[in-house]
């Protein structure tokens, strides 16, 4: 039997270092074959005393020790690829898109469900909020769509962390939007109609007359649409059903006038220039200026440093003078060109002599501060004709080439367009010479002549300066189109005029938008304008080398208009709106001395316009009984 008395330490160790279904095998081991058990820092002992491995039973103890926790970790690893694989093609689990679930479907039934339960959502209005309009957006008009495909491939990753695979397992989800696009031009398009609606223009400080008395005008911010921010904020929320609110800016006034500058022009300008007559002294005769026609005639108007300058309308002038002063006068008388019959006839020209109202008011401003001595005289200057008879027989103007009108234009409107119409009467353009209607007419403002009037801005009515000048345009454009003139360079309105060809006409912005073209004949061309009160004709005088057609198109794309509704109390006009269309024009020349034709064509997009829906007034509370 083995001396029991000489078992080391080891074998009496507690339970946790050896298990106790371990120490079992050992003892009983021991026991039956005598062997000693390993000495101290040794194996187990052998006939000599020295370590002897026992079968490596201690090794094999502490191996399995490792084991369980190994086996567990290879089986939840086996578990986790083996859910990768039978997962993968598939919409993770618990996946969401806009509250729709698609987890475990597989990405073609994916896509179906999902256009089946949002399209019906998305092919609805999208309720807008923009300051105190409200109106709605449709986004088909305004190009907004859902990208279907890339909303799969944004919500079909299949998550590789693998707590976030056990929480799946577990009912979790995961919520995500659609991924959406917009045509950018129609969104704009679309932003454009509500800003007209939105927009309220800053008030410069000024001075304005009420009558005959001068009032100073508080500056004041405006406001408009944010377009960038507005149109991120649709892109993003467009699809959620709540309605979208737009942002806004404030718009400070360009001329940035002091209070002090309104101040001082009210004393040192304004005051004084209506408190008494001026009077104008001719040859032999005399007018007088009256302070009203003064105040009509006198403005004010940001200076560019923060003040203000008088601004003279010398046309007003002239003509409230002129009927005590045309006596003093010899007016010059253009050579035209008239058919007798089939034969043009060249009437001569006549110079005349007569008074230049631009010298003749250069100093009224410090006229106009003086309290006493308010008096000026009339500046005579030779007045050549503009079209010579001499010019009119070099250039081979042998009748009219074409001919074209417009009508229906307002009062106001008919001024300015009759003021610009004269300005480019009897206008000759040699061979290769170019036509700008901006270049004729000069600057279209109140000193010149013209008037507030109507004109359409981003699609619903306004006033300006100048407003009808376009109507001009589009005469000239297509009596120059039918001379066979060649088009260098014009802009159509961007919402259709039903008085005007679609894809055939003009319109024009002093500063930015003109109307060009040039003269390719081998003859000169004389322009002819003839104004009345019901419309304006435009007539091209010279040699007539091509016989020119025109064809429309029908209208294509159409596009329904944004509606609009004003709150009660804002200034508002009604309107029904329009579409918005394309439509190609395809020019046909046809040369008539060679017979042969060449053609072009031109594609006009028409943005639409806004219906404009006006709140009822407040009805009045009735009478207390």
């Amino acid at each position: 039997m083995p001396d029991r008395h000489n078992e080391p330490d080891w074998a009496n160790q507690p339970t946790e270092v050896m298990p106790a279904i371990g120490r079992h095998r050992v003892d009983q081991t021991a026991d039956q074959t005598g062997d000693k058990p390993p000495a101290a820092g040794g194996t187990p002992g052998g006939p000599d005393g020295a370590p002897q491995p026992v079968g490596n039973r201690w090794v094999s103890l502490a191996k399995r020790r490792w084991m369980i926790p190994t086996a567990a970790l290879g089986v939840l690893l086996l578990a986790y690829l083996v859910d990768l694989a039978a997962t993968r093609g598939d919409m993770p689990r618990g996946v969401q898109v806009s509250g729709v679930a698609l987890g475990g479907l597989t990405q073609a039934a994916a896509q179906q469900t999902l256009i089946a339960e949002l399209t019906p959502d998305l092919r609805r209005n999208v309720a807008i909020r923009a300051g105190q309009i409200g109106t709605s957006l449709a986004p088909a008009s305004a190009g907004l769509r859902v990208d279907w495909a890339s909303t799969i491939d944004a919500a079909a990753h299949q998550p590789l962390n693998p707590f976030t695979r056990l929480a799946s397992l577990f009912g979790g989800t995961t919520e995500l939007g659609v991924v959406t696009s917009a045509d950018e031009a129609r969104l704009g398009d679309a932003l454009d109609g509500i800003n007209t609606m939105v927009r309220r223009e800053p008030t410069d400080g000024g001075v304005r007359f009420d009558g005959s008395t001068p009032t100073a005008v508080k500056p004041a911010p405006g406001i408009a649409l944010d377009l960038p921010a507005a149109a991120a904020e649709i892109k993003r929320d467009w699809t959620t059903g709540l309605p979208v609110d737009l942002p806004t800016t404030s718009v400070e006034p360009a001329g940035h006038v002091t209070d002090a500058a309104v101040s001082r022009t009210l004393a040192e300008v304004a005051g004084p220039a209506v408190s008494a007559p001026v009077t104008v002294i001719g040859n032999g005769r005399e007018a007088s200026l009256s302070p009203a026609i003064i105040a009509i005639a006198l403005s004010f108007a940001p200076d560019g440093a923060g003040g203000l300058k008088p601004v003279v309308d010398i046309p007003k002038l002239a003509d409230a003078v002129r009927p005590e002063l045309v006596t003093t006068e010899q007016p010059a008388k253009d050579a035209s060109v008239s058919l007798i019959g089939a034969t043009p006839v060249v009437t001569p020209s006549v110079d005349g002599h007569g008074i230049n109202y631009e010298d003749t008011f250069t100093g009224l401003v410090e006229v106009l501060k003086r309290p006493v001595n308010r008096q000026i005289s009339a500046v005579y200057a030779p007045q050549p004709a503009k079209l010579t008879t001499e010019q009119v027989n070099a250039l081979g103007i042998k009748g009219s080439i074409s001919t074209f009108s417009t009508g229906g234009f307002a009062a106001d409107s008919g001024q300015n367009i009759k003021r610009a119409a004269e300005t480019i009467n009897g206008k000759i353009l040699k061979p290769g010479e170019t036509f700008s209607l901006n270049t004729a007419t000069g600057p279209r403002d109140a000193p010149q002549g013209y008037v507030p009037a109507g004109i359409i801005e981003d699609g619903h009515p306004a006033r300006g300066i100048g407003g009808g000048v376009s109507q001009l345009a589009t005469t000239l454009y297509n009596a120059a189109y039918f001379a066979g003139m060649t088009d260098t360079g014009h802009q159509e309105h961007s919402y259709y005029i039903s008085r005007y060809p679609a894809a055939r006409e003009a319109t024009v912005y002093e500063g930015a938008i003109d109307l060009k073209f040039r003269n390719d004949l081998t003859t000169g061309v004389l322009i002819q304008t003839a104004w009345t009160p019901a419309d304006i004709t435009v007539t091209f005088w010279g040699t007539k080398r091509y016989e020119v057609t025109s064809a429309t198109s029908p209208r294509s794309s159409p596009v329904p208009p944004q509606t609009l509704n004003m709150p009660a109390g804002q200034p508002c006009t009604p309107s029904a709106g329009g579409q918005g269309f394309t439509a190609t024009d395809t020019r046909t020349m046809r040369d008539l001395t060679t017979g042969e034709t060449k053609t072009s064509t031109h594609t006009v997009h028409y943005k639409p316009s806004p219906a404009v829906v006006c709140a009822p007034a407040p009805s009045a509370d009735p009478a207390p009984n």
